[in-house]
């Protein structure tokens, strides 16, 4: 029987020749990930068990980026706990403030996720890193605890949704876009416990900016995990972050899924996830005359280059609505460097934009923006539960960087085009 790509990476890591949908394994582990919310849990765990040393301090990331720079006392007891821990064990890649990024943007950045790995983290958008042919995926703290100590960890083979995707984006379309529609289809729970793989002459309209976007709301329909079939970008972008060597893993032809969806580019509209679940998706131009107080551009989903790049292009020579504010986060240190050096923090800045250090920060409602009751949000974040980033009485649209820029200039939902007269 013919494997997917998840089940190939599994049987692998698992030191098995074939595995299949349902097994339970026990897998060996490239990276285990914890953050400053996440980690504290486990090493709380992972002491009082009395384990002394971690498996591989070089396998382990922890990433102060959720509650930092500190917003108080008690972000900060956690911080320390963290920083105290890293320093105990010598672990490699311990990151925080100044050094920091928002940790899903920030592995890849730095090369430490590559293709072919397995990768656990404490974190439910975790499988963000399957845009680059890697099997990786969330896990709760305790078994954070046992990835750092032993190096392995138990998992379930999951089943498999294919996505053939198809055609070429349009203008002011991205892979936000995309997967809002995709979960549209699918729903929140369309594809739980399964792996979302993507393949198809479409992956080529797709950046890897577009990819990671994707991958990291595959959680948001239910899956285990999201994976990209790997191809030449992917080859590209592991070599221009100097990743170590990886393996490539190919579905086989007789693969078998449970469902399979074919995806046309060409005819995605501008998208945004009406509150309060991602799964209410509809194309901007339906959603009528919806009023906002702030825009957020930022996170582990749309805080990249690119992503600000397309909300400067927007914003250039106009300003934010007077009764909108926005905040513009880069996700990580060298974005912002980046951003800096391009001229996009003083479009951002010009058009009456605040521009925050890089931090999860508004995201989850933890600090940097939190909404009132009965104000409404479009932001670029991966979720709009109900409370999500203030008061249960508020609202969160999501939507792409472009769509956000041009609804803080009208101060309502409203498309790109709207706000540039069709210019490109």
């Amino acid at each position: 029987m013919g494997m997917t790509m998840t089940q190939k990476i599994l049987a692998s890591h698992a030191g098995l020749d074939q595995v299949s949908a349902g097994q339970l394994i026990r897998a060996k582990v490239d990276l285990v990930l914890g953050n400053d919310i996440t980690a504290p849990v486990a090493i709380i765990e992972f002491e009082k068990a009395g384990i002394e040393t971690v498996f591989d301090r070089d396998k382990i990331a922890l990433v102060m980026d959720h509650f930092t720079p500190n917003k108080d006392i008690k972000a900060a007891e956690q911080c320390k706990l963290v920083r105290t821990f890293a320093r105990k064990h010598q672990i490699t890649n311990f990151f925080d403030v100044g050094k920091v990024g928002v940790e899903h943007a920030l592995l890849p950045e730095l090369g430490l996720v590559k293709p072919g790995d397995l990768i656990i983290g404490a974190d439910s958008h975790t499988c963000t890193y399957g845009a680059l042919g890697a099997f990786s995926t969330g896990v709760g703290s305790t078994d954070m605890a046992a990835g750092m100590a032993t190096g392995l960890c138990w998992l379930k083979v999951p089943t498999a949704m294919r996505f053939v995707i198809t055609g070429k984006l349009k203008p002011w379309v991205s892979g936000k876009d995309v997967i809002l529609q995709i979960i549209g289809m699918t729903g929140v729970d369309g594809a739980l416990y399964q792996s979302m793989e993507f393949t198809g002459e479409g992956l080529n309209s797709l950046t890897m900016e577009d990819r990671l976007c994707m991958a990291n709301m595959a959680i948001e329909a239910g899956a285990k995990n999201g994976i990209f079939e790997y191809d030449d970008k992917t080859a590209q972008f592991a070599k221009e972050h100097n990743c170590a060597d990886w393996t490539i893993y190919k579905a086989d032809a007789d693969a078998e899924y449970t469902k399979t969806f074919e995806i046309d580019l060409s005819i995605i509209e501008p998208t945004v996830s009406l509150p309060h679940l991602p799964e209410n998706a509809k194309p901007v131009s339906e959603v009528g005359e919806i009023t906002i107080d702030q825009a957020v551009i930022g996170s582990c989903t749309n805080g990249r280059i690119e992503d600000l790049r397309a909300a400067a292009k927007i914003f250039e020579g106009r300003q934010v609505h007077e009764n909108v504010r926005c905040i513009v986060i880069p996700a990580t240190q060298k974005i912002m460097l980046q951003a800096i050096e391009e001229g996009l923090v003083k479009t951002f800045i010009d058009a009456g934009c605040a521009v925050s250090t890089p931090t999860c920060g508004p995201c989850l409602g933890g600090h940097m923006g939190i909404l009132a009751k009965g104000e409404r949000a479009v932001a670029t974040t991966n979720r709009n539960f109900v409370g999500r980033m203030g008061h249960t009485g508020s609202e969160v649209y999501l939507s792409s960087p472009a769509v956000a820029a041009a609804s803080a200039i009208a101060g309502k939902l409203v498309t790109p085009e709207s706000v540039l007269g069709g210019k490109a």
